[in-house]
């Protein structure tokens, strides 16, 4: 039986999730299957694997592709969601953060409650004559509510599960999605900071818009990697995003495989 066979005959997977910078792959995963859909949108980052992490089904997409060769401006999110909302009932993104409020410290794990989105340039929505789905439902403009731009239940389900597996996480937070790859410079950490945000990161939207747009339950759950510009005393280096982000991926494997 071929991978592809496999990923068809194991149905919607109960939760997806979306890895970015340092869950290229997910230790402990067992895969049962893997498949490369074809979207109207182009190709998906990579393949979406089926399997599961513990006792939990996933079907599991790396945002960056596996060897991370996408820069946040290059990820085909349309395609990546799409495929995803074909493939599980719901999606949890995990992203790796900047952060701006004092009490977050490298290694905290933050379930963030609402985004501002400062990308440009980025393919952000389904409906349209720009969307890519004409003669379908999303082909005519749509506008969906997103006052509450990550689904309730799903960040229940992260918090209860944060909760049975004694991981600390701060309930709540601002996301503030800059373009990137760079860093931002000081004064920017600053501008996001007036206007409220409390993480910085770079592929929140337009993932988390284009989930609602396919009333695909979505919720995001952020690894602070380091300190924002400006909001540390050492130089921001890849050394020290690597070293924090290994310490707050364990965390969130315990969270994962204590979803129900």
């Amino acid at each position: 039986m071929s991978d592809e066979t496999k990923e068809s005959s194991l149905g919607i997977a109960p939760w997806g999730l979306i890895g970015g910078t340092g869950l290229e792959s997910l230790d402990g995963f067992e895969a049962k299957g893997k498949t490369v859909l074809e979207t109207p949108f182009g190709e998906t980052s990579g393949p979406v694997i089926r399997g599961t992490l513990g006792d939990v089904s996933i079907a599991f997409l790396s945002r960056h592709g596996a060897d991370h060769h996408l820069a946040p401006h290059e990820i085909n999110y349309r395609a990546n969601v799409w495929a995803l909302s074909q493939s599980c009932e719901r999606v949890i993104a995990v992203a790796a953060v900047g952060g701006i409020a004092s009490n977050l410290a490298p290694g905290d794990v933050v379930i963030v409650d609402q985004i501002i989105d400062y990308t440009w340039g980025r393919a952000h929505t389904f409906s349209g004559s720009t969307g890519g789905l004409a003669g379908d439902a999303l082909g005519s403009v749509t506008h969906v509510d997103f006052t509450e731009p990550y689904d309730a239940n799903v960040r229940g389900a992260l918090l209860s599960a944060a909760r049975r597996a004694k991981v600390a996480v701060h309930d709540g937070g601002v996301y503030g999605a800059t373009q990137g790859p760079r860093l931002e410079s000081a004064a920017e950490i600053d501008r996001l900071d007036r206007d409220g945000c409390t993480v910085v990161g770079m592929t929140g939207m337009p993932e988390a818009g284009l989930a609602r747009e396919l009333a695909l339950p979505y919720a995001s759950c952020a690894v602070v990697v380091n300190p924002a510009a400006g909001r540390g005393e050492d130089e921001i280096t890849l050394e020290m995003i690597k070293g924090h982000l290994a310490h707050g991926m364990t965390k969130v494997y315990q969270i994962l495989r204590h979803l129900q």
